[in-house]
């Protein structure tokens, strides 16, 4: 295959508008080789959106898995985020949190289902995050699980007002949760501290198990950093695709 190929992309960019934020959210939506509005395309949601494409390289990944395996392809939607908020926006406890779930999936998803081709089943969309990213993406499916089954969460963040949020679910047989922690990360220094996210993944993937979720869970070693998720992401994309 040549190389090249791997580079090319389409990136599109978009601006939101939001009722719940306040303000207007920027995208980066990736469409895939041989991009076609009259076909239908699963899709992918990243938090994080910037560094999900510049250092998660997920559009050369997407291209990779597209051309060597045969994977169906998905348009990826990057949703950008002011890093100097984005605690507030993500943790649970953030005063942020209710109205970047409300923006994301009752005006982001109807934006992008309006705008692009992408399928409306709960089962052809995915939602990707690293750190307090997979923990917001958990608490999306978990708030709203008639638009999301499907979570891939690179050491998600799932302190304790995660865990107590999973302890008041009583079945989650229809969610699938794909999870990836890295050994090295029993003292992540974070806004609010410095957590034991090995400890918090194995708590948190009892709970879901308890709950009959599907989990495919996997520790190795691996720091909290861009270096050790680009690594994950091929095979986990590749899961749910």
């Amino acid at each position: 295959m040549d190389q090249d190929l791997y580079y090319k992309r389409t990136i599109v960019k978009e601006l939101v508008p939001s009722a719940s934020l306040g303000e207007t959210r920027a995208l980066r939506i990736y469409l895939p080789p041989g991009y076609n509005e009259l076909l239908s395309y699963p899709v992918v949601y990243c938090q994080d959106g910037e560094d999900f494409f510049n250092f998660g390289r997920i559009a050369t990944t997407m291209n990779r898995l597209i051309y060597d395996e045969n994977v169906e392809p998905a348009i990826i939607v990057g949703v950008d985020v002011d890093k100097s908020i984005r605690t507030s926006e993500y943790s649970p406890d953030g005063e942020r949190f209710a109205a970047y779930c409300r923006f994301f999936a009752e005006e982001l998803i109807p934006f992008v289902e309006d705008h692009y081709p992408v399928r409306r089943e709960s089962n052809a969309r995915i939602l990707a995050g690293d750190s307090l990213g997979g923990t917001v993406s958990l608490h999306l499916a978990l708030d709203y699980p008639s638009l999301f089954t499907q979570v891939i969460s690179l050491s998600g963040a799932f302190l304790l007002s995660t865990q107590e949020r999973l302890g008041m679910e009583s079945d989650l047989s229809w969610l699938q949760l794909l999870m990836v922690i890295g050994l090295d990360e029993k003292e992540v220094k974070t806004e609010r501290g410095t957590f034991d996210f090995v400890e918090a993944n194995r708590i948190s993937k009892q709970l879901l198990t308890e709950r009959s979720c599907s989990v495919i869970y996997e520790e190795k070693p691996g720091k909290h950093v861009w270096g050790f998720w680009q690594q994950e992401l091929p095979w986990m994309l590749k899961r749910f695709l």
